[in-house]
């Protein structure tokens, strides 16, 4: 880890020449005409990479996106998402749903395989869904099972049932699931990577290993992961032979490596050597390459975002006028041209743009929107109020942030100077931590103030709007909103078939995030690729498994 200070303009005077300099090679290499050269040896395999490690394979405890695609490539649920982002039968051939909400039957196709070629069993689904609620599993995603009301999951979680009373049952080749109120996200549950088939034979015996390393796992769905070890930044997803549609799966081997520097991945796609390099993480990098015929644009639904300890163990921030002068003093035009001027916006609410439509088409996150605005002279004036209230007399605040994200060190950078220029008395200090270590920080409040990015893992707004109730293990600042609650509350229970109704609760819940300044959002997220003409069929996804191979190859 670094602690250390830095002030905006001194290091951008210290860097100009060189920044110049390689704009100016960035560009030139980013303009040379070229066509993707496609090498003969790989036409069986795809060629791919994350700019950060996978963290495990237990599909119980995973949270982020990179391993989230190695385990939605690996296993099957119940349904999968197709190219035109509708569910479509996977492990089952149907799945019905009863006429007043409260009941999901699906029925499993015949002759189901694990990747060891044992049978695969409705079973394997109901203890895949008892070991998400299970406390001693302690999975982050457990409050998935509550916002979607499966009957007793609140119970079980808190240790007052047994995990055999979840409202999940097996009937034969047929799971069963029984809800105790309505909700509106919960089919788009059974296509979700953390909710795949798990196999208890397997995981009890190799106990605690479960999920460390490719061979520690066991898979139900197009590929197997082979030669991760669990720190080795490569991995490859190689074709399950035992996968129910592997006749349709054509690819042989997909290649998964780290990659950090994003300007190597370019130049790797640009050699041949990659499939796919993302050109959203620079504006020197964005500029050069958009116009190239192989750009792509990356459906997303996701937003960046800072959050702070309101544990009471960081003078300050447990006082409303403090938090919003912060959020009052936060540019957020112009964090988006200092750090990711490559086709994102400035956030106006919590949920994204793109990630839900009401029924009179109007985007979710224009409805909800609040009115965040950027107004230095109030902040400055609130700013002082609050350390009045709280006894101080200045106040020194640490934003932890992503070491391996070139764009959340150029946010903090922008940031830390703009609150510094309207807050006379902040010191804004800068701590930069690998990507792992910054989501343990998080989740143990180890740490001041974050700088947070979050995927919609559906297109419904309590994949976002889940965070921030009192009890989520992803209200990262451990504040409690009365008023949060009963809105959120409401939609997903009074209101739960009623998406307008919905929608209004939700606006509610904005409103009560915005008033007390209970978090601060920064961008939504836009970004775009090279990707290799002749790749067809990738299944590339706003929420959920944003990477799906299943069915990709190349011509």
């Amino acid at each position: 880890m670094m602690l250390f200070k830095r002030k905006f303009r001194r290091k951008l005077r210290k860097n100009l020449k060189w920044m110049i300099v390689a704009g100016v090679v960035v560009v030139v290499i980013g303009a040379t005409a070229y066509h993707f050269k496609q090498k003969e040896a790989d036409k069986d395999e795809i060629n791919w990479y994350n700019p950060s490690d996978i963290v495990t394979l237990d599909i119980s405890k995973n949270t982020d996106r990179y391993s989230a695609m190695a385990i939605g490539n690996s296993g099957s649920n119940l349904l999968r998402v197709d190219k035109h982002g509708n569910l479509k039968p996977d492990l089952a051939k149907k799945v019905e749903v009863s006429k007043d909400g409260l009941t999901y039957t699906a029925t499993l196709r015949d002759h189901l395989k694990w990747s060891d070629g044992s049978d695969l069993e409705a079973e394997d689904i109901v203890y895949s869904w008892q070991r998400m609620v299970n406390p001693k599993t302690a999975s982050e995603y457990a409050y998935l099972t509550q916002d979607g009301h499966l009957l007793n999951a609140d119970d079980i979680i808190a240790g007052k049932k047994p995990v055999e009373e979840l409202g999940v049952r097996a009937e034969g080749n047929k799971i069963i699931f029984t809800l105790s109120n309505p909700a509106p996200q919960f089919k788009e549950l059974l296509s979700f990577s953390n909710f795949v088939p798990q196999k208890k034979a397997f995981i009890n015996k190799v106990g605690k290993n479960y999920g460390t390393a490719s061979n520690k796992a066991i898979y139900s769905g197009p590929y197997i992961v082979e030669d991760w070890n669990g720190t080795s930044g490569t991995y490859k997803l190689v074709k399950n032979k035992y996968y129910w549609d592997a006749k349709h799966v054509k690819t042989k081997v997909v290649n998964v490596q780290t990659i950090k520097k994003r300007d190597t991945a370019v130049q790797m796609y640009k050699q041949g050597d990659l499939d796919y390099a993302n050109i959203s993480q620079t504006s020197a990098m964005y500029n050069a390459n958009k116009d190239n015929k192989d750009v792509i644009t990356i459906p997303e639904a996701t937003t960046s975002y800072i959050v702070y300890n309101q544990t009471g163990s960081v003078p300050g921030l447990t006082n409303t006028k403090i938090r919003q002068a912060i959020n009052l003093a936060t540019n957020r035009k112009g964090v988006v041209k200092a750090a990711i001027d490559t086709g994102s916006v400035p956030a106006k609410a919590l949920v994204p743009s793109g990630l839900e439509k009401l029924p009179d088409g109007t985007d979710l996150a224009d409805y909800v929107a609040p009115g965040y605005t950027y107004d230095t002279k109030k902040a400055a004036k609130l700013f002082k109020e609050g350390l009045s209230e709280e006894g101080l007399s200045n106040l020194k605040l640490t934003i932890t942030a992503d070491s391996d994200d070139s764009i959340a060190k150029a946010a903090v950078d922008y940031v830390q100077e703009t609150w510094e220029n309207a807050l006379p008395g902040l010191t804004v200090e800068e701590k930069f931590v690998t990507f792992k270590q910054r989501l343990d920080d998080t989740k143990n409040q180890n740490f001041e103030v974050a700088l947070v990015l979050w995927g919609g893992d559906y297109s419904e707004g309590s994949t976002f709007y889940g965070l921030f109730t009192t009890d989520s293990a992803y209200n990262y600042g451990k504040f409690s909103s009365a008023a949060y609650d009963a809105a959120y509350h409401k939609a997903l229970t009074t209101d739960a078939l009623d998406r307008s109704a919905g929608a209004e609760d939700y606006k509610a819940a904005e409103k009560a995030l915005y008033d007390e300044a209970l978090y601060n959002p920064l961008y939504f997220r836009s970004t775009k690729a090279l990707q290799n003409p002749n790749l067809k069929g990738l299944v590339l996804n706003a929420t959920g498994l944003y990477t799906d191979f299943t069915y990709a190859y190349k011509e």
